[in-house]
């Protein structure tokens, strides 16, 4: 690993919301146990209409419903340095790469563990 940032696809191949909501449970669970991984982007597509897929509202959903496990939860739309979360963020974590930091992308998540 050559930083903070772990990148996860959980949104392709499409699966069902259950195992959309284990594999988020397994991320999170071997993320913790790992002390250099402090975020995790999710991949999740923001669905072929445009108005959000159901993996991104699955994933955010669970992430919410868990929110208690992490420091922070950023929709890509707000991931930005002008985000106070995401401020917080780079400052305690790290200025790390991050090609889809400040491009307002409905098709992931950021996730802060704790």
């Amino acid at each position: 690993m050559s930083g903070p940032l772990l990148t996860v696809d959980v949104g392709h191949p499409p699966r069902p919301p259950h195992a959309v909501e284990a594999e988020l449970l397994q991320l999170w669970q071997e993320a913790r146990n790992q002390p250099g991984v402090r975020v995790l982007k999710l991949i999740h597509g923001h669905g072929s209409s445009g108005r959000g897929g159901s993996t991104r509202e699955v994933a955010r959903n669970w992430l919410f419903t868990h929110r208690s496990h992490f420091r922070a939860i950023i929709n890509g739309e707000a991931y930005a340095l002008t985000d106070a979360a995401t401020i917080a963020l780079r400052r305690e974590v790290g200025q790390y790469v991050d090609a889809d930091l400040g491009q307002e992308n409905p098709g992931i998540t950021i996730v802060w563990i704790r």
